[in-house]
C-alpha cells in the first residue's frame, strides 16, 4: 500500500492532505495558492513524488439533480480530467458534501482554533472518508479518464 494525496479544490485555494502508508489515517498537508493551472499540477506531482503517493482523490461537491446550470460540480470534474492527464497517478473523484462543516466539527472537538483557511482540514476530511468507505475491500469508484491535454 502507498500515501494517497487528498485534494479539496477551490478557485483561490486547493487544501491537500495525505494519508499514511496504510491508508487508514489522513491529515492535512497544507494549502496551495492557485496562481495557473501548469505551476499548480507541477505542485501536486511535486507532491505526488515526494510523498511516494499512489493516487489522488479529488472532493467532488454533489449537486442537486433539478440543477441544470454549469455548477462547481462540473468545475471539479474538469478540473481533475485535466489533473489527471498531468500526474503519473490515478486520480478518483469522492463526494466531499459537508466535508468543510466537518472539519470545523473537528476541529472545535479538539479545542483547536479554526484557522484561516480550513482547505487542508477540509481535504483530510474527504479523504478520511474515501478511506473509511474503502478500507473493507469495497472496490475503488473509476478513475477519472484524463483529459486530452492538461
Amino acid at each position: 500500500m502507498n500515501r494517497l494525496l487528498g485534494i479539496d479544490y477551490g478557485l483561490k485555494v486547493i487544501g491537500l492532505a495525505l494519508c499514511d502508508p496504510t491508508q487508514t489515517l489522513a491529515r492535512p498537508l497544507q494549502l496551495l495558492h492557485r496562481t495557473s493551472r501548469r505551476a499548480d499540477f507541477e505542485q501536486i506531482n511535486a507532491l505526488v513524488q515526494e510523498h511516494e503517493a499512489s493516487a489522488i482523490v479529488v472532493g467532488l461537491p454533489v449537486s442537486p439533480p433539478e440543477i441544470t446550470v454549469y455548477t462547481q460540480a462540473d468545475r471539479v470534474r474538469l478540473w481533475a480530467s485535466r489533473l489527471a492527464a498531468a500526474v503519473g497517478v490515478p486520480v478518483f473523484l469522492w463526494n466531499e458534501r459537508y466535508s468543510t462543516q466537518d472539519a470545523e466539527e473537528l476541529l472545535a472537538e479538539a479545542g483547536t482554533p479554526r484557522p484561516e483557511r480550513i482547505d487542508a482540514v477540509a481535504a483530510a476530511v474527504i479523504l478520511q472518508s474515501f478511506l473509511d468507505h474503502h478500507h473493507d475491500g469495497t472496490p475503488w469508484p473509476t478513475r477519472v479518464t484524463p483529459a486530452d491535454k492538461p
